[in-house]
């Protein structure tokens, strides 16, 4: 069965830099774009950064442009999310998303279990 599994979060200063992994299983990774989400105590999941499957593209959400950034390695199967001058505000659960549409349309959408960062003075 497919299994993205999430790595790297913990707790870090305001200022620190932390390296989220999310590493993929059970489906063909380099046809899949991929999502980091993250969701904060009482609020929506938003989306904070994108890649298309061949990492030639990439989004970020104006809270984190500058800050993060987002790269891949098809051959191991993992997205890589590099915060640095996190904040508290980026204190959530970030949530790894793999994303594919076929050409007949249907959608295909698989999400990690999270990891919690936690940025705290």
């Amino acid at each position: 069965q497919v299994q993205l599994v999430e790595s790297g979060g913990g707790l870090v200063q305001p200022g620190g830099s932390l390296r989220l992994s999310c590493t993929a299983s059970g489906l063909t990774f380099s046809i899949y774009a991929v999502n980091w989400y993250r969701q904060a105590p009482g609020k929506e999941r938003d989306l904070v950064a994108a890649i298309t499957n061949t990492g030639g593209d990439t989004n970020y959400a104006d809270s984190v442009k500058g800050r993060f950034t987002i790269s891949r390695d098809n051959a191991k199967k993992t997205v890589y999310l590099q915060m640095n001058d996190l904040k508290p505000e980026d204190t959530a659960v970030y949530y790894c998303n793999a994303a594919w549409r076929s050409t007949n349309g249907r959608r295909y959408s698989y999400w990690g279990q999270g990891t919690q960062v936690t940025v705290f003075s």
